[in-house]
């Protein structure tokens, strides 16, 4: 019987038997279409896997800001890193 399991998230997942997984992996297997990666080749994939942002810095602080439409909206139609634009155009003015 399969294992079941509650993650902090509340999210469920059912976890197989060894015996499922053995079918599992048998049938991927027998499926010419889907190669079994080697230690080697899955050590090369995982690093693309890491998923969210990037770590930051250190050295900035979220917070909260209201600004202008019209200014938000200039800064956003030159493309991502807007916000960092915007870090850059209050520095020039404080620094």
């Amino acid at each position: 019987m399969s294992k079941i399991l509650k993650t902090k998230s509340g999210r469920i997942l059912q976890v197989p038997t060894l015996a499922e997984d053995a079918a599992i992996n048998a049938a991927a297997a027998s499926d010419p279409d889907t190669p079994l990666l080697t230690d080697a080749q899955w050590a090369q994939v995982q690093p693309q896997l890491k998923r969210g942002r990037p770590v930051g810095s250190g050295n900035k602080t979220q917070l909260t800001l209201r600004l202008d439409t019209d200014v938000l909206n200039k800064f956003k139609a030159t493309g991502s890193g807007w916000q960092s634009r915007i870090n850059e155009e209050l520095k020039k003015i404080i620094i």
